[in-house]
């Protein structure tokens, strides 16, 4: 959980204001715990935005962060994070940092040293583990493909992908989540082309005999590299 009392979370009242008419307005349209919501409550998400970008912080809706990548929109991070069902003290694979943002609202879940965050891109992998430490949250950072970059500290209770595979979560995620763990993560089906095409957010949960699946509904995520 991130430090309140950290100094780079000054905000002014509009920002303050904004994000807490956007958590009452998820409240009424989203069928998510109200450990969900306090959760999106907490994380500055101006703090993950570009300055460019910063008015817009609290609209809900994805913005651009660069590299052809985007922070989703604060609706589909609380989806994701309330399908996860975790705990506090849960151990949470997250594949594509982006910017931070969702490894931070997980954190305020889960506790501090407990979600593992791989990034395909240097910089921004660089740019967001900067970034959750100035805003006190501990996440473990790392750069390199999220299939393997975290191996090393299997098993996981949990695993969230915010970038859509093709065809199917990878074999090689699922199998680092625990018997009876959840795996989130948007899918794109194969032969569908560009940003979201023919995506549907999946939940599986890892049993000895293999996975049970849902389906959640249509959603755009940039695909997974």
């Amino acid at each position: 959980m991130g430090d309140t009392n950290a100094p780079d979370r000054g905000e002014d009242l509009d920002f303050a204001v904004a994000r807490r008419e956007l958590v009452d307005a998820l409240r009424q349209r989203l069928d998510v715990s109200e450990r969900t919501l306090s959760a999106i409550d907490a994380v500055p998400r101006h703090a993950f935005v570009p300055a460019d970008r910063r008015s817009l912080a609290y609209a809900d809706r994805p913005l651009p962060i660069g590299h052809d990548q985007t922070i989703s929109a604060p609706h589909m991070v609380a989806v994701m994070t309330d399908l996860l069902e975790v705990d506090r003290g849960d151990r949470v694979l997250e594949v594509g940092t982006g910017c931070g943002y969702h490894a931070a609202v997980l954190a305020e879940i889960v506790g501090p040293g407990n979600v593992f965050s791989a990034e395909y891109v240097p910089e921004l992998a660089e740019a967001a583990r900067d970034r959750l430490r100035r805003l006190g949250y501990d996440v473990v950072v790392r750069a390199g493909d999220g299939r393997e970059v975290f191996r090393d500290e299997a098993p996981f209770d949990a695993a969230s992908l915010t970038c859509a595979p093709t065809g199917g979560i990878p074999d090689a995620i699922v199998d680092q989540v625990r018997t009876g763990g959840r795996v989130v993560a948007p899918v794109q089906r194969k032969g569908a082309l560009g940003l979201g095409g023919r995506q549907r957010l999946v939940r599986l949960t890892v049993r000895e005999d293999g996975v049970d699946r849902e389906d959640h509904g249509g959603v755009r995520f940039v695909p997974m590299r």
